[in-house]
């Protein structure tokens, strides 16, 4: 297994270009259709996408007979990039709305090939115990990739501090296609791992539940925890010609088993989750 990552001091942070280089020694390009093969390399970003695929997809994996290798990052560029060129055979780590639009703009032949639990994105404050004290002018931090951008901006139309314009793209949205911003919050856009480090310096941040996890945070301690709709679930993800293989197929059941619900019930409260997994 690769090392873990944290955002604490204690334990060592994986750099995506550190996973790159493990990836180029340790990896080849997957083959469709391989029913022989055994050996899988699974890529994941730090936190709830790494655990759950490490306490609850590779031991009933291991029981088929597959050997597995999990591969941290720290952003969400490298895990489609690394799975496109054929380094990882899967990754977990991305929302549909996030999938769609990276596929699109980078003309990934990418598939999923099932659905999975997600933490919820969540407002997080160290100066704010709720919403009821929100000042004009106050300072929020989001991701500042598009889609989770126009998510964190769902995350607060839902409690009621902004309100998006009708008709837009759910996955575009962004400070210019708000109708309303009452409390005229300013808003920061920064890398998505980023966000649990500026507790200290905005009013809320808006952080992603894996990140949120990874950094320490409880989904409990959110002023805010999202509602999150299916756009917003995690996908498996291999690339396009592997998903009718073998390993693939026994990969998506291992997803859709009562043993990964079991584990998801009992060890990640609180996650949203796809119908079949309820």
């Amino acid at each position: 297994m690769s090392a873990r990552f944290s955002f604490a001091a204690s334990r060592r942070a994986v750099l995506a270009t550190a996973a790159m280089a493990l990836l180029a020694t340790a990896a080849a390009p997957a083959l469709a259709n391989d029913a022989a093969k055994k050996n899988l390399l699974i890529g994941a970003t730090a936190g709830s996408n790494y655990d759950l695929l490490q306490k609850g997809i590779v031991p009933q994996l291991q029981k088929k007979g597959y050997q597995i290798k999990l591969i941290e990052f720290n952003d969400y560029v490298q895990p489609n990039l690394a799975l496109s060129d054929g380094s990882l055979d899967a990754n977990f780590f991305q929302h549909r709305a996030y999938f769609d639009q990276f596929t699109t703009d980078r003309k990934l032949a990418l598939s999923v090939i099932a659905q999975g639990p997600v933490a919820p994105m969540g407002v997080y404050s160290k100066k704010h115990k709720s919403l009821a004290d929100i000042k004009s002018g106050a300072k929020v931090a989001l991701p500042n990739d598009p889609s989770n951008l126009a998510r964190a901006l769902l995350v607060l139309q839902q409690a009621g501090l902004v309100k998006v314009k009708e008709g837009v793209n759910p996955a575009r949205i962004s400070e210019l296609d708000l109708a309303a911003n009452p409390h005229k919050l300013k808003f920061v856009a920064l890398e998505a791992a980023q966000l649990p480090r500026v507790l200290e310096d905005a009013d809320y941040v808006v952080v992603n539940g894996n990140f949120a996890v990874s950094s320490g945070l409880k989904l409990s301690e959110a002023v805010v925890l999202e509602k999150t709709p299916d756009l917003y679930l995690n996908v498996v993800a291999v690339k396009t010609g592997n998903e009718n293989s073998q390993w693939a197929k026994d990969l998506a059941a291992a997803y859709r088993s009562p043993e990964f619900k079991a584990v998801v019930d009992s060890q990640f409260p609180g996650y949203s989750k796809p119908a079949f997994l309820k």
